[in-house]
């Protein structure tokens, strides 16, 4: 599939999650070395796996658009999130999470909607992955006492 085929929606899905895949990654290598620095070294292992995991993920989508034809591009690069607890760490990511999660569902739909199934189902292995992590971060949050984080949330970066 070349670039000429492809709809400029999807194009700009790409390029969007793309810098959210690498926003993930300044995060969670963040939270890894700041809790690390507060003793917390099973939490600072966790964070550096979700390191791994979403810059596979900003690897696929760099893959996906080179097979395009497209330059990858993240555009919109988020600064990390900080905070003063473990638990409010996991809230900024938990809200995160829902955003790409968001990102993924409606760039699913809309590949589905104009018959584009390739970018439908590559867009859908991605929101898999997704849904899993909020899954993990939600019960991770449960465990540490807190109760689910609200969906109409928005992180302020």
């Amino acid at each position: 599939m070349r670039h000429a085929t492809v709809h400029p929606r999807t194009l700009g899905y790409l390029g969007r999650a793309l810098s959210l895949e690498y926003s993930a990654v300044q995060q969670y290598m963040t939270q890894a070395a700041l809790t690390e620095a507060w003793g917390l070294n099973e939490a600072a292992d966790r964070f550096r796996r979700e390191t791994v995991e979403e810059m596979q993920h900003a690897e696929r989508l760099v893959k996906r658009m080179l097979g395009l034809g497209v330059s990858p591009n993240a555009s919109q690069l988020r600064p990390a999130s900080v905070a003063r607890n473990l638990v409010d760490l996991l809230r900024q990511d938990a809200v995160l999470e829902a955003e790409i999660v968001a990102l993924y569902d409606e760039a699913t739909r809309f590949c589905r909607r104009i018959g584009d199934h390739e970018n439908a189902e590559f867009f859908n292995g991605l929101l898999q992955d997704e849904l899993h992590h909020a899954a993990e971060i939600d019960t991770w949050l449960e465990a540490l006492g807190v109760p689910r984080h609200q969906p109409d949330e928005r992180a302020y970066f």
